[in-house]
């Protein structure tokens, strides 16, 4: 035996390199940026501290809004920017899995069984039809894949729409959740920190720690070998399969691990809001709003999720606000205080995403990254 190699049965040698425990529980893939890892942190302390920083409801609610969008973006990320696989189905498996747990919470009574059976339900659910879908079309070209998507999305919308003796129909569901996440409940006799440690807050933790542990999950796939294969497929699929991969196989397996994550963050957003509806899930508009994230934050990169759903939740919700100060303030100078009237909050929010899209070709991690890169 030489100097250098290790006794049998132990898992490294003298020049094999250990990984750290932050290396682990990002599974090697690290920020490669400092700005992208102090942005990073920020965003994972200030969602963790939340309840504590801000009072009111709209912070807390907002802070639940970006949990549940990391989970989507991210899971979208694994089929577009991992797989090459453009899809409009998404947010069918978003919905599948709020109305999973609406209608057991609402039909079976508000407890833990309730949630479980309809979160199981849900992924069952989602799981079959990604399966059908990824078996059945993804052997055509991108394009009718898309359209095929797109029409089965469609027609779910308008199932849950129409069978209002399960879904509510338009109105939706409103349903009660388990004593300990409702807001009369106190974990705490006094206050900590200031804060009183109630359902909503126990709500709010639990959405977070599934939301983060779905997510390291998540990174962990598209880091694992058969997240290589995936972005083998996506550069060059006819090669791909002549070095043997199956590619329908794996772009299926992708698509289901996809809806079932996105059936997670549509049981989430049902679990907060203690709603679900067509306008809650299975808009077509929360599809374009993930385009949207997935491309400002960066494809192929699951961190550009974190970034592109915190910005974009970030300025759903304030920058009506903003723009509303800024009017008031510029209230004595003509023209400005129209032009930046909260009315027109939607045709400056589109105008942000366009500046950030040319400013920002390969998405904001791809930028830091190639920053990164350049200066070493």
């Amino acid at each position: 035996m030489t100097a250098t190699s290790a006794p049998t049965g132990l898992p490294f040698d003298e020049t094999t390199p250990r990984k750290g425990a932050l290396q682990t529980i990002l599974s090697s893939d690290l920020p490669r940026s400092k700005v992208l890892s102090f942005i990073l942190l920020a965003i994972l302390l200030v969602l963790a501290a939340t309840p504590f920083l801000f009072s009111g409801s709209q912070p807390i609610s907002t802070a639940a809004k970006i949990c549940v969008f990391i989970v989507l973006v991210a899971s979208y990320d694994l089929l577009l920017g991992y797989s090459g696989i453009v899809s409009f189905a998404h947010t069918m498996f978003f919905g599948i899995g709020g109305y999973g747990v609406a209608i057991a919470l609402e039909r079976l009574g508000a407890t833990w069984t309730s949630v479980g059976l309809g979160l199981a339900a849900a992924l069952g659910s989602s799981a079959v039809l990604a399966v059908a879908i990824g078996l059945l079309s993804l052997r055509v070209r991108a394009i009718f894949f898309s359209m095929i998507t797109l029409a089965v999305a469609s027609a779910v919308a308008v199932l849950a729409s129409q069978l209002s003796d399960i879904t509510g129909g338009e109105d939706g569901l409103s349903f009660q959740l388990p004593h300990a996440l409702r807001p009369a409940f106190r974990l705490l006799s006094e206050p900590f920190l200031g804060t009183v440690v109630n359902g909503r807050i126990l709500a709010y933790y639990l959405l977070f720690f599934v939301a983060l542990g779905t997510f390291l999950l998540l990174l962990r796939i598209v880091n694992s070998p058969f997240g290589r294969v995936l972005q083998a497929i996506r550069e060059n699929e006819f090669r791909a399969e002549a070095l043997g991969y199956r590619v329908v196989a794996y772009r299926t397996v992708a698509s289901v691990i996809s809806a079932l994550a996105a059936t997670v963050a549509g049981a989430l957003m049902a679990l907060w809001l203690r709603y679900n509806g067509p306008d809650t899930t299975l808009s077509f508009s929360i599809m374009i709003d993930i385009l949207l994230m997935v491309v400002i934050g960066g494809m192929g990169t699951m961190y550009g999720a974190v970034i592109g759903a915190t910005l974009f939740v970030l300025a759903q919700s304030y920058l009506q606000v903003l723009m509303e100060a800024g009017s008031t303030a510029l209230s004595g100078i003509p023209v400005l205080p129209n032009l930046i009237h909260p009315d027109r909050w939607l045709l400056w929010l589109g105008a942000l995403f366009i500046v950030s899209v040319y400013a920002f070709p390969g998405g904001i991690v791809g930028r830091l990254r190639q920053g990164r890169s350049s200066q070493a």
